[in-house]
């Protein structure tokens, strides 16, 4: 019997990841330190519902607790300095997919780095700037957003449910470059995903 190694489901950041268009040169490889994971956060159990009450939609009940959450790990990003990779040419790295493009921000060199395995290219150096996760947001975003399409953000795009993704709408992107609800309908309606 042969043995083969299962691997976990891919998450859909891997699958972007794989399919980012990378333009850089020969330069020394960046350090690959190698990060501790973050533990996990611990899920605490419901209380049980009393019987005359029907417990509540796992849905409704978890809404609120994942809007929370996003919005605090928007802030976060918002207010700390984060790595945008670049090509030779000085433009920041993206992936198109979609009909949007992304720009590619990593929260630390290990994120990077586990980046850069991930597609196969740990050997080459990555080039980027530091700058605040805001700027990515208020002016990254809007000058990526001037070739047509829509932009938003992925951030550790090479830690699947541990990275982050910021759509190009109202409340993250300036509402100047943000894809209304009428744009992505008629999108649908034309068979673009």
């Amino acid at each position: 019997m042969d043995e083969t190694e299962i691997q976990p489901p891919r998450s859909a950041l891997a699958d972007i990841a794989a399919r980012t268009v990378l333009y850089a040169g020969h330069e020394p490889a960046l350090a690959a330190e190698e990060a501790s994971a973050p533990p996990g956060a611990a899920s605490s159990a419901a209380a049980n519902p009393t019987p005359e009450a029907p417990p509540p939609s796992a849905g409704a009940t978890r809404l609120p607790d994942h809007r929370r959450e996003f919005h605090a790990r928007l802030g976060e990003f918002r207010r700390r300095r984060v790595l945008v990779p670049h090509g030779e040419s000085g433009d920041a790295l993206t992936v198109e997919t979609h009909g949007a493009r992304w720009l590619l921000a990593f929260t630390d060199e290990a994120a990077l780095a586990r980046y850069a395995r991930a597609r196969g290219e740990a050997d080459r150096t990555w080039r980027y700037r530091t700058v605040w996760g805001a700027a990515v947001l208020d002016a990254g975003v809007p000058a990526v957003a001037e070739a047509g399409l829509p932009c938003g953000v992925l951030v550790d795009a090479g830690d699947g449910e541990r990275g982050l993704v910021l759509p190009p709408v109202a409340g993250i992107v300036p509402e100047a470059v943000a894809v209304t609800g009428r744009e992505r309908d008629e999108a649908t309606e034309s068979g673009t995903p």
